[in-house]
């Protein structure tokens, strides 16, 4: 994404996408996708190596279709992929 949402533009987005920590629906590809995806992949630790059934695990919660997720996290270039172990790469850090 070129512009950084503001937090308010965030936090719209995140309201009507996410409920009680569940994905109601995925938003088209765009910047509320992202946002979306942003905001998901804060629950990967940056640095660690997760396989396909641990990274399904972090995202079932959020959603039933964790494959398609997974993709679009990939797509988004928020996780990287390689010899069937998945990482963080992108998303904000939390510096404490």
């Amino acid at each position: 994404m070129t512009e950084t949402p503001t937090a308010e533009e965030t936090a719209k987005v995140l309201r009507s996408f996410i409920r009680d920590d569940q994905l109601m629906t995925m938003p088209k590809a765009g910047k509320k996708r992202q946002i979306v995806l942003e905001h998901i992949v804060q629950s990967f630790e940056p640095g660690r190596r997760y396989s396909e059934v641990e990274v399904n695990s972090v995202l079932r919660p959020y959603w039933s279709d964790v494959a398609a997720l997974r993709r679009y996290l990939v797509d988004a270039q928020l996780l990287e992929r390689a010899d069937a172990r998945y990482w963080r790469i992108g998303g904000q850090v939390d510096p404490s």
